[in-house]
């Protein structure tokens, strides 16, 4: 997921048809290891608030309000048995009206 010098993005898309997008620039706390790296993830999702930090203001994100979480760029060495891998997207979300 983290790379040095390049911005992981996470897209929170809410109920109410909005999107805000975040650069988070420090890695998910972990060893390096992929098992670590997995566990921190499935903790984080578990978590009713998700609290960004930002210079200018802090923002409480309440994940009941999110339909979907984008991370760019993927985290690329997630397994489990609630993962699909290799799934290759075919259409992109659209809204109807």
């Amino acid at each position: 997921m983290y790379q040095a010098g390049v911005p992981t993005q996470i897209t929170f898309h809410y109920m109410n048809g909005q999107s805000e997008s975040f650069n988070l620039n420090t890695p998910i706390e972990s060893d390096g290891t992929d098992s670590t790296l997995q566990l921190e993830v499935r903790h984080i999702l578990k978590k009713d608030w998700w609290i960004l930090n930002l210079a200018e203001q802090t923002i409480f994100v309440n994940i009941d309000n999110v339909i979907k979480i984008e991370v760019k760029p993927s985290i690329a060495n997630l397994r489990g048995e609630d993962v699909f891998t290799n799934a290759e997207r075919v259409t992109a979300m659209t809204r109807s009206r």
